[in-house]
């Protein structure tokens, strides 16, 4: 009872956190200018003669209305005069007219030019934020991979950052521009009367505070909702791939997935119905607000010209202006408002760019030395522990004071249940983990000493979940080190020892073939081929290390007695790590370790453990039935 009521304490304290955070306040607005410079640098170092260009066509963009209207005001004049004396020279009018057509090309092709390199620059940059974010993704560890926070992070910042910064730059341009014909109109309009200007800058203060407030409101909605649309990719996913089609149909699930994508769907609908029918009801009763106000400017302008205090042409000027003040500074709350909300966005990629890696190699690494180069490398656990992140140590460790050593050039088979520890140890070896106790020696170094980068090419590793890439069946060998990718030779060896020459050879184009449906003229393979494949590239790599987890689970009887038979010349010259269920497989070792909740129980070869009579000859024996 005390638990459950300290956990929802904790809840209400997480809810009244957030909802304290999404309260918008107008200085986030201006404060959002902070990471300007941010943003422009991202995208000047895209492309730089892009980005002045888009910054130099703002400028000569925001001269332009009052020119316009300043010519229009002069050729009224010039046509009213011509009107009341008809010996008035028209050549002015003539020049007035050409002016202005003069004026409205080059607006227009500004506009074109803008519109070109703004669309240039944000394919672009959209490209370099893309593979910024892949760049980072590569140097992470592998337990952000394993965190939800972090795919919401990711996925927000893969799906709204990546075409934002050039939206915020191009806006904070048009807000430069926005504020040039501001200024310029503002300089024309006092001349008739100050407390007119003043009208027209106040009028779109409270419209710039509501757009201000949804953006925020549409920011915090976007992060709430990452989750949830994670699973909409998901279900969208699961309907759309190969892999999950055949068990959809068998299973009848098509229209469970789709009732869930359908109801997902239509709560974010109904939540964006919401607020955008508030955010543009406001902004229409502001909008109609000003309209009125400008009606009022128009009739005060016009029996000014009736009273013959100005002239036509200037009734048209102080007119278009008043309108151009209101719209202009209209703009300028507008680019802030939306500099402000894609601000919040792009932040989102810099949130994602915050994260660091945890394992790292050392600033001066040591080589792996081997006394016999011969022979494969030495190990050695040291009362290692580790737990997965969010679990706890007391009742959930993955390996508890783990302590054992394996000699250079020796084979070892790892046995227990599902979830004793076996694949935890492996990466923990190869540094997608570090542990949180003891320590593991290679070479005689802890592997903390070495180049992480260098430490995984000396151990070559296929995981029992390995990946079906959709390359040819050459590359899907020859990645196994990459640097070796063109070398058939050496992909044929290495296929040839997995039991995978047989399969690529009896392709349509042999180690050329595209595989995988999702290509055009792509070939599928069964599970067992895939790991065939798969093995291959474990044998790749030129290591001194070779794990393999489950590595024959997929494969027929025959493969696995064929791959097992010359087990002892594919792993010459290597130390050997296999994980397996099959004990007809883990008899081949030298030595067997029986993990069991996380801890070596047993270990010695397949005759020391039989004689023991424990938990190994148990398991050994319980499979050994079920053939008789």
């Amino acid at each position: 009872m005390k638990e459950n009521t300290t956990t929802a304490a904790t809840g209400k304290k997480q809810q009244e956190k957030e909802k304290k955070e999404e309260q918008f306040k107008i200085r986030h607005v201006f404060a959002a200018f902070a990471s300007l410079p941010r943003v422009l640098g991202l995208v000047w170092a895209t492309d730089k003669r892009l980005t002045f260009c888009m910054a130099s066509i703002s400028v000569l963009r925001g001269f332009t209305p009052a020119v316009s209207v300043y010519i229009t005001k002069q050729l009224i004049d010039s046509v009213v005069r011509a009107i009341s004396d008809p010996t008035h020279d028209t050549t002015l009018v003539w020049v007035f007219v050409v002016a202005q057509l003069a004026v409205g090309l080059l607006n227009s092709l500004m506009t074109t030019l803008s519109n070109i390199v703004q669309q240039l620059l944000q394919e672009k940059v959209s490209n370099r934020v893309q593979l910024i974010i892949l760049e980072k993704a590569n140097t992470l560890d592998l337990a952000f991979f394993e965190d939800a926070e972090f795919y919401d992070r990711l996925r927000r910042a893969s799906d709204e950052a990546n075409y934002k910064p050039v939206q915020m730059i191009s806006q904070t341009f048009d807000l430069v521009r926005s504020m040039i014909t501001l200024l310029s109109m503002i300089l024309l309009l006092v001349q008739l009367a100050w407390w007119l200007a003043v009208i027209v800058l106040v009028l779109p203060l409270p419209s710039f505070i509501a757009n201000s407030r949804y953006g925020w409101i549409g920011y915090y909605r976007m992060r709430r909702e990452s989750p949830e649309r994670r699973k909409m990719m998901y279900y969208n996913h699961v309907m759309t791939h190969d892999q999950y089609n055949k068990e959809i149909k068998l299973f009848n699930l098509g229209h469970y997935f789709i009732k869930r994508f359908t109801r997902l769907a239509e709560q974010f609908f109904e939540e964006s119905k919401n607020i955008l029918v508030r955010r543009y009801l406001t902004n229409f009763v502001w909008t109609s607000l000003s309209l009125v106000a400008n009606a009022g400017i128009y009739m005060y302008v016009a029996l000014q010209t009736v009273a013959q205090r100005i002239t036509l042409g200037q009734l048209t000027l102080y007119t278009q202006t008043a309108v151009q003040v209101g719209t202009s500074f209209q703009s300028v709350l507008d680019g802030i408002s939306n500099t402000y909300e894609n601000n919040l966005f792009v932040n989102t990629l810099f949130e994602f760019l915050e994260y660091t890696p945890v394992i790292t190699s050392p600033p001066e690494p040591q080589p792996i030395i081997n006394e016999d180069t011969s022979l494969g490398l030495q190990m050695e656990f040291r009362n290692v522990s580790f737990t997965y992140p969010g679990k706890d140590p007391e009742t959930q460790a993955a390996l508890k004071n783990v302590s054992f050593t394996i000699r250079a050039g020796e084979t070892i088979a790892l046995v227990g249940r599902n979830g004793a520890g076996k694949t935890t140890l492996v990466k923990l070896l190869t540094r997608l983990y570090d542990p949180d106790e003891g320590e593991i020696l290679v070479g005689g170094r802890n592997i903390k000493e070495y180049d992480v980068k260098t430490l995984r090419q000396d151990i070559g590793v296929i995981f029992q979940d390995y990946v079906s890439y959709y390359l040819t069946a050459r590359e899907n060998v020859g990645i196994g080190n990459i640097d070796d990718v063109e070398n058939l030779s050496l992909i044929e060896s290495a296929a040839a020892k997995s039991g995978a020459r047989q399969v690529i050879e009896e392709l349509a184009d042999g180690y050329e073939t595209q595989l995988g449906r999702w290509w055009k003229n792509g070939t599928q393979l069964s599970g067992g081929q895939w790991q065939k494949i798969a093995l291959a590239r474990a044998f790749m790599r030129k290591a001194r290390i070779l794990i393999l987890d489950e590595p024959t689970s997929s494969l027929d009887a025959r493969a696995e007695y064929e791959v097992f038979a010359k087990f002892r010349e594919l792993t010459e010259g290597k130390t050997a790590i296999f994980i397996s269920h099959r004990f007809s497989t883990v008899r081949l070792a030298d030595r067997i370790f029986v993990f069991e909740n996380g801890i070596v129980t047993e270990s010695g070869s397949h005759m020391e453990l039989m004689m023991q009579d424990g938990h190994y000859a148990e398991l050994f024996n319980l499979q050994a039935e079920a053939y008789r």
